[in-house]
């Protein structure tokens, strides 16, 4: 029975290894991860001023606005992406590993009832 169980882990961590490190994988996952990225930069975010401001203000405001969606957000959002697609990876192999080993217990019991 130690022996199944070890055999079952090991073959879920080989699954994650190569989910996470295969060339297939990894192109996969990049493919995946540039799309929703960019669905979630094309969304539009708008802002307001509560107070009407000066056209000076709003034009700096307006360029830091510009360059952080521009510069910065795409790479942000890109790894934050990345990090949810591969933890939603793990997640079902852990969901099938689960379910493997709930199936490995109820043959190792059944034969104990039957015995009895």
């Amino acid at each position: 029975m130690q022996k199944k169980f070890q055999d079952l882990l090991h073959q879920y961590k080989l699954q994650v290894f190569h989910n996470e490190h295969d060339q297939k994988s990894v192109e996969d996952l990049t493919k995946e991860c540039l799309h929703v990225t960019d669905e979630v930069l094309h969304q539009k975010f708008h802002y307001h001023f509560h107070k009407l401001a000066d056209a000076n203000r709003a034009e700096i405001i307006n360029m830091i606005n510009n360059y952080t969606r521009e510069a910065i957000l795409p790479q942000v959002v890109e790894k934050l992406v990345m990090r949810q697609i591969k933890l939603e990876k793990r997640m079902q192999l852990m969901m099938e590993f689960n379910q493997k080993l709930l199936e490995l217990l109820s043959e190792e019991r059944s034969p104990e009832k039957v015995g009895r």
